[in-house]
């Protein structure tokens, strides 16, 4: 699903138009975005958790070479399904 099919079924099942379905979706995104950049959690409950972690500094190693590599420590996001999504595709 794209998030235009996905402002399609939610226009239709809304009753709004598709344009203000779409700024509605959008919204919604980049609040969840800004949330998580402040590094802080977004909980929809029965659905799942959004929420941000930090990965360490590491050696890796280069596939092609075999050569070790210093991988910089980062940040990335990270999503727990809710009870009520994970028994709905149960």
């Amino acid at each position: 699903m794209t998030k235009q099919d996905l402002v399609d079924i939610v226009s239709e099942k809304s009753g709004l138009t598709k344009k203000e379905t779409a700024t509605v979706v959008d919204i919604v995104l980049s609040t969840i975005t800004e949330t998580m950049k402040r590094g802080e959690k977004v909980s929809l409950v029965g659905f799942g958790t959004f929420d941000v972690k930090q990965r360490k500094a590491r050696e890796g190693r280069n596939p092609a070479t075999g050569e070790t590599i210093h991988i910089e420590s980062r940040v990335v996001p990270s999503f727990k399904a809710g009870r009520a999504l994970k028994e709905a595709l149960s």
